[in-house]
């Protein structure tokens, strides 16, 4: 299993360099095509008392700026892409991004988005967590920092649920690519020998195609996403592989929950799976 191709939604922002500059070398490194997605949508006016022809003239000005910066993401795209072994694609047009690269995703193995995505306006980005739960594709979240991904040592967030078994397949062509995956569990106090044999059975199933992986379970009285990025650190990691959302979206992020503060840091690429 690899990546045949890569798709990435492509702004005009400064901000948007870091899953550009990751987009290019994912495709570099699994020898995939890679996709661009242009999309913006012009954000609604507040009601105006009835004055339609302010309404009409904010609609195409804001078009036009809407256009200009589809015509820069494409320049940043195709400068992104120059050089790759595959040619590049490109698409792009007024609509809301989030949509519009789950579309698109059709004809893709991974996404690549940002952090930003998750707590920035609809209109302008692509939320990384609404892609993992609507597109049917793992999402590469680059951190916001930018620091470029190596793989090689990665940690899978095990969790017993339907999504983490979807993360665990979707995420194989990092696994074989790393030296060594750490395969850890955050429990309470009386899980830890139910954890244990989870995550053995997990890292022995990667062993399976030959990959290199051990298991551990952590303790911790309050898991959370804290303790999983924390394992990250000590072991290393520059990625985490988690089930993005195995309760409710809304629940999550409002009341606290491993995806949510998975997405919020700033220094570890995150692969979601839902």
């Amino acid at each position: 299993m690899t990546y045949a191709s890569i798709l990435v939604h492509v702004t005009a922002a400064k901000t948007g360099a870091p899953q550009l500059a990751l987009a290019r070398a994912m495709a570099e490194r699994f020898d995939a095509t890679l996709i661009g997605v242009g999309a913006e949508m012009v954000p609604p006016l507040v009601p105006d008392s009835g004055y339609y022809s302010f309404q009409g003239d904010w609609f195409t000005i804001m078009r036009g700026d809407i256009e200009n910066n589809l015509k820069a993401a494409k320049a940043a795209f195709d400068a992104a892409s120059a050089g790759l072994a595959k040619p590049a694609l490109w698409e792009a047009g007024i609509q809301y991004p989030t949509g519009a690269v789950a579309r698109a995703s059709r004809a893709a193995d991974l996404i690549i988005a940002d952090a930003r995505g998750a707590t920035s306006d609809v209109y302008r980005q692509a939320d990384p967590a609404e892609l993992a739960i609507t597109s049917g594709r793992p999402v590469l979240v680059a951190p916001r920092r930018g620091e470029p991904l190596e793989g090689r040592r990665v940690v899978l967030a095990w969790k017993d649920t339907r999504e983490a078994r979807r993360a665990l397949s979707d995420a194989l062509p990092f696994f074989k690519k790393a030296e060594q995956v750490l395969v850890v569990e955050v429990c309470e106090e009386g899980e830890a020998e139910d954890s244990g044999i989870r995550t053995r059975d997990v890292a022995e199933a990667l062993a399976r195609h030959g990959v290199k992986a051990e298991a551990k379970v952590a303790v911790h009285k309050h898991p959370s996403g804290h303790e999983i990025l924390r394992q990250a650190s000590v072991f290393g990691a520059d990625l985490i592989v988690a089930g993005a959302y195995g309760h409710s979206r809304v629940g999550e992020w409002v009341f606290g929950g491993v995806t949510r503060d998975l997405l919020v840091q700033d220094d570890i690429h995150i692969l979601l799976s839902h």
